[in-house]
């Protein structure tokens, strides 16, 4: 089972791209679950999202205390010491931030690829949302699921110029980060032919 928790603050989108991760897990076959954790409900405040995704049914109910990977939409979210509490040995940080990766991984002391999430948001969206940027990155320097399973997780949601906007702003995204950098990090084990014909008896 892999788990990733996703940072970041009211009006970013953060429980939308938990729920898109999951939706593009669920269209490559695999179990999922997504859901939200809000602190105060104003707009600004940190929020906090978890996705769990296995090859089988998943029985935790729990919040994710040891990601195997962050996605932070918001730079200012790494300076309070929760945000990677429990991070697993090896976890990689994605951030949301126009500054480069090695400034920002020298100082927090984090593994920290980074991408202008926001910028690009504006760009292609109009509007200062970085969650698919960042969730069309993380895909790319995974390897978890291909592109085409976030833009059919997005066809569900949006529709008309919208979604053209989005698959845009998904391209863009995937081109502003390494391929495959982070292929050997997160890997879900597809569940043999037993298992499955016992899953479905």
């Amino acid at each position: 089972m892999i788990e990733i928790r996703i940072h970041g603050r009211g009006g970013q989108g953060n429980v939308v791209a938990a729920y898109l991760l999951a939706s593009a897990a669920f269209a490559e076959g695999a179990h999922c679950q997504a859901f939200p954790s809000f602190g105060a409900e104003r707009r600004g405040a940190p929020v906090t999202a978890f996705v769990r995704i296995a090859p089988g049914p998943i029985l935790a109910r729990s919040q994710v205390r040891n990601p195997a990977a962050l996605i932070v939409q918001d730079d200012s979210l790494l300076h309070i010491p929760g945000t990677a509490a429990g991070l697993l040995k090896g976890g990689g940080v994605l951030v949301n931030a126009p500054e480069d990766a090695a400034t920002l991984s020298a100082r927090h002391g984090l593994d920290i690829l980074s991408l202008p999430a926001t910028a690009l948001a504006l760009e292609y969206l109009g509007r200062p949302t970085p969650n698919v940027a960042l969730l069309a990155a993380f895909l790319t320097v995974t390897g978890l699921f291909p592109l085409s399973a976030l833009s059919k997780a997005l066809g569900e949601r949006f529709s008309g110029e919208v979604l053209r906007r989005n698959e845009k702003l998904v391209a863009r995204a995937a081109e502003a980060v390494p391929e495959g950098a982070w292929a050997n990090r997160l890997v879900l084990e597809q569940p043999t032919k037993e298992a499955r014909r016992a899953e479905s008896a």
